[in-house]
This record gives structure tokens, sequence and C-alpha cells, in this order.
């Protein structure tokens, strides 16, 4: 029987594997596993069992229309996860848009709500061997207890006001204001039917700003580790604090001109492995460093000193030997090994790796695996084994039939240093049928391709006919630091020479057009993309997403601009420095076409980026069109949304590269 066709209906009908969690004792696994919901108009959560050994089917542990999250599991085997839904021991239990708390007994039965707040709750943090989480849940300012913050919304909704007071910058974190309800921190024992939530929220110089799941509870659940803004200020940078979970005390153990990130708790409770990465400055780039970190005295040691790793997560082994980290390396995201004296050991041999968790013998992990044409899906690994090729764990999620096959493609640029992309090309591009080639450039700037995309997925191209270009130029992370620093400050003209570089060589194989091309990107890759429209002639279309367009406008309205000054300086006194980084300043030279899409509630990248480069192509008589999404932010994340996305990029393309009668989509 042959394979259903790769298009959007199959795409936007996969199961998605979003995390795992493992159960103290090792013997049961829970994932989130995303799914259209029943409305067609987003993706729903459920709770899926898998089994560590292999054995057992997966099996389905939780049901509801708004979606469930898993969080992670008690030390007795209960699951605790988030949902919307309303509590079914209460009779009048609203409608709920918010996540409330819910706890599931091993033994199964009906899943018990733990705590409800009005604002919902966007993240926990729970210990392994106690039964307290450390919960994070938004709460009107002054509000005193969920009482008095519930009252406070009612209040505003009733008078009808939406009003919001900003009183420090930024206004926005990428796609949601921090005016009105902000982070407080809720400490709660779980294992207590009538437990009541304790704050341990910190008094200044607390600023109330914690990066996403920078929390860490101490094995025995006494203490909280946390990366979060300290100070107030433009360039308030994450430090690294411990809170003593009974009395509330706040000590701050890292604190410079750097970012802490991914805290991870020794299974002594002594350390503290994190991540610290440098501001940089224009004159110096940023430079990361896995640290160890002295729970007590904040005593700092670096491990794997020059070692030049891009980290994506940190773990530590059950008998605190040895840590295991996922890093981007090369367009894959292998697990290393990491003894305490420096020694490393890279675990996988190809693939991205992420949620990675150790059974409690430590001789084994499991993790999600993904490759560029593979999804996540859940796999088992031997703790010490070199490159291995992991074991698969039955899924809820069977992997598709693609119509595309994966090559790697390495080039040299103007200065002699490589360029490596991944090349996805449909299975039957030959001499005899070369295909049309999509340039697709990926966001950051400091970032990669690697592992399976459902933003940004190729193989939607490839079943159409292209041939699809993936690569890292210069700024790209994983290929060492001087590849990423070589163009610090230079945003533009050496990732541009990077790009056509590839492109030059993907174009001279005999199963690539060479006349029919096309780029396309989002975020920095929609910059680049701006920046190829104003500097060469030589694609057929341009599709950008959620980019920027003038440099010095940006500046003042995205909520990253003191972020950027950290590279290029101040615009004020640096002024050229911005300017020439701006793609508005090539407006006069563009021809080719371009498509233009923004989603409205874009707060990185705002929509006025797009209003005024699709306003300075209309004025300079350039053929294009402008796509917006009123209900999306940097993302497009409504199913529905990503069918006119990905249709309307298919008519644009086709019409401008395969000389098609452009076919404007149905629901547009």
């Amino acid at each position: 029987m042959p394979a259903p066709e790769y298009d959007l209906d199959r795409f936007l009908a996969l199961p998605r594997v979003a995390d795992l969690h493992l159960s103290p004792d090792g013997t049961r696994i829970a994932a989130t596993v995303q799914t259209v919901a029943a409305d067609g108009k987003r993706f729903a959560g459920a709770v899926w069992e898998l089994d560590p050994t292999g054995r057992r089917a997966p099996r389905r542990l939780t049901r509801s229309a708004k979606g469930d999250t898993a969080l992670g599991f008690l030390p007795d085997g209960s699951l605790v996860f988030a949902s919307p839904r309303p509590d079914v021991e209460a009779a009048d239990s609203p409608q709920r848009d918010a996540a409330a708390l819910y706890v599931l007994p091993a033994a199964g039965g009906e899943a018990r709500q733990a705590l409800a707040p009005d604002g919902g709750v966007d993240g926990a943090a729970l210990a392994e061997a106690a039964s307290t989480a450390v919960l994070v849940v938004p709460m009107h300012p002054g509000a005193v207890g969920l009482d008095a913050d519930r009252e406070r919304e009612k209040a505003r909704k009733d008078a009808g006001v939406s009003a919001e007071l900003f009183e420090r910058y930024p206004m926005y974190w990428w796609d949601h204001s921090l005016a009105g309800r902000a982070p407080r921190l809720l400490a709660l024992d779980l294992a207590a039917d009538d437990a009541e939530p304790r704050d341990l929220t910190p008094e200044p110089p607390w600023h109330g700003w914690l990066e996403d799941g920078e929390l860490a509870l101490s094995r025995d659940g006494s203490r909280l580790a946390l990366c979060a803004r300290m100070r107030s200020g433009l360039h308030a940078q994450l430090d690294l604090a411990v809170l003593d979970v009974a009395s509330g005390e706040l000590r701050v153990l890292a604190s410079a001109d750097a970012d802490h990130r991914l805290a991870a708790w020794s299974p002594d409770g002594r350390t503290i492995a994190c991540q610290r990465s440098t501001w940089g400055t224009p004159e110096q780039p940023p430079i990361d460093a896995l640290l160890l970190v002295d729970a007590a005295t904040g005593e700092q040691r670096e491990l794997c000193a020059g070692w030049e790793h891009d980290l994506h997560s940190i773990a530590w082994t059950p008998d605190g030997a040895a840590l295991l980290v996922t890093v981007e390396e090369r367009g894959h995201v292998p697990v290393y090994r990491i003894g305490l004296d420096g020694s490393r050991t890279r675990l996988t041999s190809s693939g991205a790796y992420s949620h990675v968790r150790v059974g409690p013998d430590g001789a084994t992990l499991y993790a999600l695996r993904a490759h560029v044409d593979a999804p996540p899906a859940p796999v088992a690994l031997d703790a010490r084994a070199a490159d291995q090729d992991p074991r698969p764990l039955p899924s809820p999620a069977e992997p598709p039939a693609l119509p595309s096959r994966v090559e790697e493609l390495t080039t040299r640029s103007v200065d002699g240093a490589e360029v490596r992309s991944w090349l996805v090309l449909p299975e039957d591009a030959s001499a005899e049928r070369p295909a049309p080639l999509l340039l697709w450039i990926h966001g950051g700037p400091f970032s990669s391709w690697f592992g399976w995309h459902w933003r940004w997925n190729p193989h939607l191209l490839t079943q159409r006919g292209y041939a699809v270009l993936l690569p890292d130029p210069r700024l790209s992370t994983g290929y060492g630091r001087a590849h990423a620093h070589a163009a610090w400050r230079d945003w533009a003209t050496l990732p541009c020479a990077d790009l056509l570089a590839a492109v030059d060589a993907a174009c001279a194989r005999p199963d690539v057009d060479a006349e029919r091309t096309a780029a396309m990107g989002g975020s920095y890759g929609g910059y680049m993309a701006n920046w190829l429209a104003g500097h060469t002639d030589r694609f057929r279309a341009i599709v950008t997403h959620a980019s920027l367009w003038a440099m010095d406008q940006m500046h003042g309205t995205t909520d990253y601009g003191p972020f950027m000054e950290r590279e290029f300086g101040s615009p004020v006194t640096e002024f050229e420095s911005w300017m020439a980084q701006s793609p508005h300043r090539s407006a006069a030279a563009v021809r080719t076409p371009v498509l233009v899409v923004h989603g409205e509630r874009d707060r990185r990248v705002p929509p006025d980026e797009a209003v005024r480069l699709w306003t300075d192509l209309q004025l300079a008589g350039v053929e294009s069109q402008l796509l917006l999404f009123p209900d999306e932010n940097h993302w497009v994340l409504r199913p529905q949304n990503v069918r006119v996305w990905y249709e309307t990029v298919f008519a644009f393309l086709d019409h401008h590269v395969l000389g098609r009668p452009w076919v404007r989509p149905a629901l547009l």
C-alpha cells in the first residue's frame, strides 16, 4: 500500500511528541503529545504513558477538550500536569482559559485539582524526593493571595478596563505584556489534599522576570535555584540565586555582566551546574562557560574551559559523578557525558536530542531524538557508550513517509571559511529532472539548522518539487566561536557572502536547477532575505516573515533594543554602525517580487517593520504582497493559520519560480 502523500493535511495531522518525564522508580515515562483540537483552531495536548523497556504499547492517560501538559512525577509516582479543564469535583467549576494544576494518582483514577489560580500556572519545579512544588503564577501587583488576585481581575472586567501601566522597560517579552499580572513563586505541598500555597516571591531587588523554565528544586525540595533578573534597569542580567523554601531567604550566588541559565542541582544538593553567557560588547563577542557553583559559598569553577560549546540542557547522573549535556554541533544536538574532571564522551552519533532524563540506576538515558528528516521520537541510550545509535521506544506518533532525501553540503566562502548546509531534495531530483532551489535562511541570528522543524518544514516544499537549502552562515552556532564571532557587528555582508556561496555550491549540482531559485527566511532569516532583495537579482522570488527592515525604527519599537546595543552600540552615538546593517537603505535596488508576512502580535520584531517594508516596495513599484495575521505573534501557531501561511507561500513561489498562474488561497 503506498504511503499517504506528505501534504498539509498529512503534516497537520501528525501527532507531536513535545516532552518527556521519567517516574522516580524509572518504570514509567510521561509525554505530552499534541494534535489539532476538535475545532481545528489550535493544538491541544494529551498526556501519554510510555514504557521505558519498550515492551508495552503507549497508552493515553488524560483527555480534555482544551488539552493537558505533563509537568513531572511526585516521589510516589503520581503524575503532575497542567490543564484548563474544569474541576469535576466542584459543582460550580467555571470554564477556564488558564491552566490549573492537577495530580493523577499512580494507580490511576480521576485527577485531583491541586490549585487553580485565576491567572493560571505558567511553570512548575518539582522535587525528586519530596512532594514540594514551586509554581510560577501570574498575579496582579499588590494582590495578597489568590482570592484577592481573582477579585482584582473581576473588578477590571466588570469595569470594562483593559488599560496597562508600564513602569519599566521592556513593555513586552516576545508575545506577552510585562504590565499587569507578574510572576509570583508559590510553594505547595502536593501530597496534601487541602494544602494552601505559600508566596515565596522575593522582595526587591527581585525584578519579577524569569526566563522560561529557569527554576530547579533541590532533590529534597528545600531550596529553589532560579535564574532571574534581580535588578531593574535596561540591562539587567540573569543572576543565579537560591531561595530557601521554608524561610523565603534569597541569596544571589552568581551576578556579573552575564546571563546564567540551565540551573541543575547535584544529587547531594551541594553544587549547581549552570551556563554563563557573557553579554558581549561592540568590541568583544559573548562567550559561554559551563560552571559548577558551590550552593553554600557561591564559589565557581569552570568545567571544560576552552570547550566551545552551545549548551541546550544540563542534567546530573544520579551518583553526582558526571553531567549529561546537550550541545549544538554541526547541524546536530548530541548528548555528552562530562566528568567532573572535564573529560568528555559524546554519547550519540547523529540527531538532535532534547528532554534528556536519567534512569535511577544511572545506566540508561531517555530522550527525544529528532533529525532534519525525523520528528521527535522517544529513545533510550546507554549512559556511557560513545557514538551510539539509540534504541527506539514505542511512540504515540508514527514517523511519516517523507518525499525527500537529505544530504550534507559544504563549500568555501569568500574568505576561505567552510560553510555547511543541509540540502533536502525531492526523491526524484536528477540531472534529467533538476529541482528548482529554495534557499531557506534560519532565524536567530545565533542559531542553526538542526533537528525537525514544525514551523519551518522543508519536506512540504520537496513534496512540491523544490530542493531546499538550509545553510549555517557565519553567526550560526555549533561551529565554534570563530564561526559565530566572525560576523559580530556584521549581520549582513559576511553572512550574505556565505549564503550565496552555499547557493552556488547547490546550483553546481546536476540535480538542481540553477535558473529557478528563490530565497525565504523568518526573523533574522527574514532580515537576510530583505538584504538579499536589495543586493542581488539572482532570485526569482523572496519570502520574508517577521523580518527586520529598518534598524533605527526596530531599536525603538522592539522588546530587544538594549540587547542589540551590546553588539552595535547605541544608535545615538553609533548611528552608522546601525545604518550599515539596515536593509531599508537598499530599497531602491529591489527588483525581485517579495511576499511580506507578519503577525500583528509580534513584539520581538513589531509589525511596523512589515508595513514599512511593504509600503516602500509598493511606492517603488516592486511586485509585492503583504500577508498579516492579526491573531499571531512572532510565529504562526494556529493550525488553520499554518495552512494559510503555507498555501500563500506555495502559490507565490509556484507563480514566480515555476511560472504557474497565481492561485489565491481559498481562505484569503
